[in-house]
């Protein structure tokens, strides 16, 4: 048994420059798996090419900073946060590039908001995660993933296993399906060893006294 390894390629200008409309991109994944560090390197990357950037990320997301999108590692670009998926457009009136982060804690009409900013001509990039703690789809992510020109899915290790994981696992006795939180309430798991951790968890449940 060999492994290949999966590379992927992402061309940064792949609309021709007379076209008058943008494109959508999604990076996806796990928690720890690296996609604000993949947001922030590609708004960088535009910010450096002097276009016009803003990035936007739910206001109940104030676990780093309030005003800065960070990644696990602590890199950081400046951010907006907004309550909700409606007041993006007014706030990136004229960009060239719009980020959003943390999409799955946006309402539906994100979905709207990321096809109109590039219908209107922008290249816009989300990031969030595509599965909750349960494993299922993540809010909007799935439609957007749906949607979109380019899907990237990123990969943590898993903590148990060394293989790749795309599970988050949490941690805490909480059936919120929003809690944020970092490495003491989430571990990312192989599919495996995620469904290993979920029978224990039952098997737990069942032995306490009710």
């Amino acid at each position: 048994m060999f492994h290949v390894e999966n590379y992927e390629m992402f061309l940064e200008n792949t609309v021709p420059s007379n076209e008058q409309f943008g494109w959508i991109e999604v990076i996806c994944g796990s928690m720890f798996s690296g996609k604000t560090e993949e947001l922030i390197r590609r708004l960088k990357r535009a910010q450096f090419a002097n276009q016009k950037i803003e990035i936007f990320k739910p206001a109940i997301d104030q676990r780093y900073n309030d005003k800065l999108v960070t990644s696990h590692d602590q890199n950081h670009i400046a951010s907006t946060p907004v309550p909700a998926a409606a007041n993006i457009p007014m706030l990136a009136d004229q960009c060239d590039v719009v980020g959003i982060d943390e999409a799955q804690f946006f309402d539906d009409e994100i979905v709207q908001v990321c096809n109109d900013l590039a219908n209107r001509g922008v290249r816009v990039i989300v990031a969030g995660l595509d599965m909750d703690f349960q494993g299922k789809p993540f809010g909007p992510m799935p439609a957007l993933m749906a949607t979109a020109e380019y899907v990237t899915k990123v990969h943590a290790i898993c903590t148990r296993t060394g293989q790749l994981a795309h599970y988050s696992y949490r941690i805490k006795e909480d059936d919120k399906l929003v809690l944020l939180g970092e490495k003491e309430a989430y571990e990312p798991l192989s599919r495996g060893a995620y469904f290993k951790a979920k029978q224990s968890q039952k098997e737990q449940k069942k032995q306490k006294p009710s």
